[in-house]
């Protein structure tokens, strides 16, 4: 059994949502994002964006990722950088695990193609390999944002200007 956000991401997955949905909704909804929304924005990227490209449960990851550190001030490099280099650290960490981060290798099948979407339903692919993808996805998106709050409170100690993920409130 896995960790909270693992079980979730996975039961959107079981529930005829895709990898990115999963889990950029997991964690979406936690942080005032309406989850029709949130279901909605992570609706293309799945599979691979259909084209077996970038995993989608690691899209929905670095969407995470964005969603709480980004930068949206065009004069801020300094988050940007930041931003930027945590998802070099959690796509380091995927790879490092995984081996690729790239659908059909981590298939081993392309799903964009006919004959071999054929060979991902014939073994069973969607329901094996995709969801310990999720998993795998989120334990690592977990321990970064671990870090980065362990970072923050380590730094706020020390008096410094820490950057706290940021807490959206819903509604407007």
């Amino acid at each position: 059994m896995g960790s909270f956000h693992e079980e979730k991401a996975v039961e959107y997955y079981n529930h005829n949502f895709n990898c990115t949905q999963g889990v950029f909704t997991t964690y979406a909804i936690e942080h005032g994002i309406d989850e029709k929304l949130a279901l909605r924005i992570a609706t293309n990227f799945g599979g691979g964006a259909r084209k077996g490209e970038m995993c989608g449960a690691v899209s929905g990851a670095l969407m995470v990722l964005g969603l709480l550190y980004g930068h949206s001030e065009s004069s801020d490099t300094e988050t940007k950088a930041k931003a930027y280099a945590m998802a070099e650290k959690y796509m380091n960490r995927f790879i490092s695990e995984n081996g690729s981060v790239v659908c059909r290798e981590l298939l081993g099948y392309d799903l964009s193609t006919p004959d071999e979407r054929e060979k991902i339903m014939e073994k069973n692919l969607f329901r094996t390999r995709c969801p310990e993808m999720i998993r795998s996805a989120v334990r690592i998106l977990d321990e970064v944002l671990a870090e980065c709050e362990k970072r923050f409170h380590a730094v706020h100690q020390l008096g410094q200007q820490p950057q706290a993920p940021r807490r959206l409130r819903r509604g407007g």
